[in-house]
């Protein structure tokens, strides 16, 4: 009974201090809303990560001219530049590859294509690649609409191309997509197919994507030295080692290296690729749950202050208390009560505004929306260590209060 009397006494108080209360409130939500805000978003794009790079599956390996790897970091050195894989020596290995598997060639034409239709156009952010029927399968993608590349299309060039969902959601979200002409940069191309929905969290074109025919790519690119991406996918997953041991050795024979040389170019697990990114976002981490904790500290201070003002402007509020019975003991739990209620309003509050903000954050870069019930546990526990930190000493000094001293104070 007198922890409810307590609580009730506390929304009285923060009932007759509003605008005190309503800064104080708004100062720990702002905390809370960053704190849960980084972290639900950071939980969203890992299942992103996870689910993309699962698409493409276990059973595939990625190589490339080597340091084009991802690299979050560094000393700050300039890296050492290793020669590019050409067109020749891709498609050399894509022949003479012995083990059972498929194997795709591609290449970027452009990172930040603009492609209209009529007298619409997207932002310049869309990615084009040039690449086989293959890479459909070894990119993780699926044709939701239309076909893959023909043979023809393929060895001849031909203006085709397949689109990510992004793209045909702003174009043709009402109608079919096919057989539509549309503008990459200066060419005109037929839309052959659409890609089934992708998200683009990872950051390699996603569903802001034209593949074109490898050959229509290199014909249209203004780079002069591409460098060539080369994607198998195995049969059997058991023999992922043997693949990449088998593929290493023809690579190096492909590129003339001696058995003292270092490889010029770097095989990649399509899951260390999610591992990598995975396990860099842990620094977004912790800056996030910095941010929060800066601001919870700044919030218990300014709480901790109006907790002292309190104690002084109810000085004779405390001595009648103690006067018709109460002990130190019930004054404390008063003001820790208060202290706690007003971190559970502005707390709730931050909680909420964060896993709005984190989810919009997540589906805006391609995540699903996820409840984040961790980082609601640790918002709630987090409101509650603030809320005993910053009233034990006002509450302390209540209880210390002399009821005669109090009853006199004007």
């Amino acid at each position: 009974m007198d922890n409810i009397e307590n609580v009730k006494v506390a929304l009285q108080s923060i009932g007759s201090n509003k605008l005190r209360t309503f800064l104080t409130a708004l100062i720990i939500a702002i905390g809370l809303m960053a704190l849960v805000g980084i972290l639900t978003s950071i939980d969203a794009i890992k299942g992103s990560l996870n689910n993309t790079f699962a698409s493409m599956g276990a059973n595939s390996f990625t190589i490339r001219n080597r340091g084009t790897g991802i690299r979050i970091g560094g000393n700050g050195n300039r890296p050492k530049t290793f020669p590019i894989i050409k067109y020749r020596e891709a498609m050399e290995f894509k022949n003479r590859l012995s083990v059972p598997a498929t194997v795709s060639v591609n290449t970027f034409v452009s990172f930040a294509s603009t492609v209209k239709y009529k007298n619409d156009k997207t932002n310049p952010n869309i990615s084009v690649l040039g690449a086989d029927a293959a890479y459909i399968m070894t990119g993780g993608y699926k044709i939701a609409e239309g076909r893959n590349f023909s043979n023809s299309e393929m060895e001849f060039g031909s203006s085709v191309v397949i689109i990510g969902d992004e793209i045909k959601q702003k174009f043709f979200s009402k109608e079919s997509a096919l057989d539509k002409i549309i503008t990459i940069g200066n060419n005109k191309f037929r839309i052959i197919g659409v890609f089934a929905p992708k998200g683009s969290s990872v950051g390699f074109g996603g569903d802001k994507v034209c593949v074109i025919p490898l050959f229509k790519g290199r014909q249209i690119m203004t780079n002069p030295n591409p460098t060539y991406t080369i994607s198998v996918m195995m049969d059997d997953p058991l023999k992922m080692d043997y693949t990449i041991g088998e593929a290493t050795a023809l690579m190096r024979k492909i590129r003339n290296l001696d058995v003292q040389q270092d490889n010029n170019f770097e095989i990649t697990k399509s899951d260390a690729i999610a591992e990598t990114l995975i396990s860099n976002l842990k620094y977004i981490k912790y800056a996030g749950i910095a941010i929060g904790l800066i601001t919870l500290i700044g919030a218990a201070i300014a709480l901790m202050n109006i907790m002292m003002v309190s104690v002084t402007e109810r000085t004779r509020e405390i001595g009648v208390r103690k006067a018709i019975g109460a002990n130190p003991k019930l004054i404390r739990k008063q003001f820790l009560y208060e202290a706690i209620v007003i971190c559970l309003i502005g707390g709730s509050i931050g909680i909420f505004l964060g896993i709005v903000m984190g989810n919009l954050l997540a589906l805006a870069m391609g995540a699903s929306f996820i409840v984040p019930w961790l980082w609601i546990l640790l918002g709630l526990v987090a409101c509650v260590g603030t809320g005993l930190a910053s009233g034990i000493i006002p509450a302390s000094k209540a209880s210390k209060l002399d009821p005669v001293e109090a009853l006199r104070y004007e």
